[in-house]
């Protein structure tokens, strides 16, 4: 699993990720091994960073909307796809100025992943050259090379390289905003990537109370509560500090969301790895459902401009 290193990890981003293959109920039972992805691993060996200079500081793990959008494949089927939730290309010239271009460079990144893992291949090569655009410009131009786009053209019949190489684009771009010390290009291409793929999947996945998909996407307020403490280190900055207040809406309408115990967390081996299990379940009613997707479609639309 990649990792993107920052302070301060809660465990509920921990437990609410791994309760996606221990909760039982509705049609999830049946089949949600095969469909486990990494984030519901704990590699416990690398839960504390090597270069920590305290010991609050942990590896937090940035959310990929490749495990978001391979567990809805599975769940809610391959053919369940819209291009019509994705920010158009053609939206890239509106972006001028720095909180813009990292917000989008987040989104466009995110649709980039969402074509390659639903095989939209006559949409790959325009995210692509989109996310290039904007990257040159956040400066992370390093981290989108040109024998990337070769590798995306020569694997166009290959679905499973798409997805790894729209995969490594996504981590190595935000690795090189880290390493270079952009924080606050990362708050806010983080902020992009989460809301978008938030906004993919509310689109994607109609309101079932059974669906594991629905629970999925309602478990995801404990990225989010991780997300605004990273953020909050770089609210200093007036872009930085408005995006968290758009953020702190959500959570908001996320603390609607009633919970309940699923059992007690246990930690188990599974070749080699441990996996946490039990804690809570999220249980969302179809108009909490709805709140929650038409409010991430609004703050999605105040980052693209629509």
């Amino acid at each position: 699993m990649k990792k993107i290193v920052i302070s301060t990890l809660s465990i509920a981003a921990i437990s609410g990720a791994c309760m996606l293959t221990s909760c039982g109920g509705g049609n999830k039972a049946a089949d949600t091994d095969s469909m486990a992805t990494d984030s519901t691993k704990v590699d416990t060996a690398a839960a504390v960073t090597p270069n920590a200079t305290s010991s609050t500081e942990m590896t937090y793990q940035i959310p990929s909307p490749k495990e978001m959008f391979v567990f809805i494949k599975q769940v809610a089927g391959k053919n369940n796809k819209r291009t019509d939730v994705l920010n158009n290309p053609d939206n890239v010239k509106n972006y001028a100025d720095a909180k813009s271009q990292a917000l989008n460079f987040g989104i466009y990144s995110c649709d980039l992943t969402y074509c390659s893992i639903f095989e939209i291949g006559t949409d790959v090569l325009k995210y692509f050259k989109t996310v290039k655009q904007l990257g040159d410009a956040v400066g992370v131009s390093s981290s989108i090379s040109p024998a990337m786009l070769k590798s995306l053209e020569k694997n166009m019949g290959n679905p499973d390289s798409l997805v790894e190489i729209a995969d490594n684009l996504y981590f190595s771009s935000f690795e090189s905003m880290q390493n270079s010390q952009q924080g606050t290009t990362l708050a806010l291409s983080v902020a992009g990537g989460y809301i978008e793929g938030l906004n993919i999947a509310c689109g994607l996945v109609k309101y079932d109370k059974k669906s594991a998909a629905v629970e999925r996407i309602a478990d995801e307020k404990y990225t989010l509560d991780n997300i605004i403490d990273f953020m909050k280190k770089y609210e200093s900055d007036a872009g930085v500090k408005e995006t968290i207040a758009k953020l702190e809406d959500l959570r908001t309408t996320f603390n609607q969301v009633t919970e309940k115990q699923a059992g007690a967390v246990a930690v188990k081996e599974e070749k080699g790895t441990k996996v946490l299990g039990g804690g809570s379940e999220s249980q969302i009613t179809e108009a909490q459902y709805k709140a929650l997707a038409d409010k991430v479609t609004s703050i999605r639309n105040s980052f693209t401009g629509k």
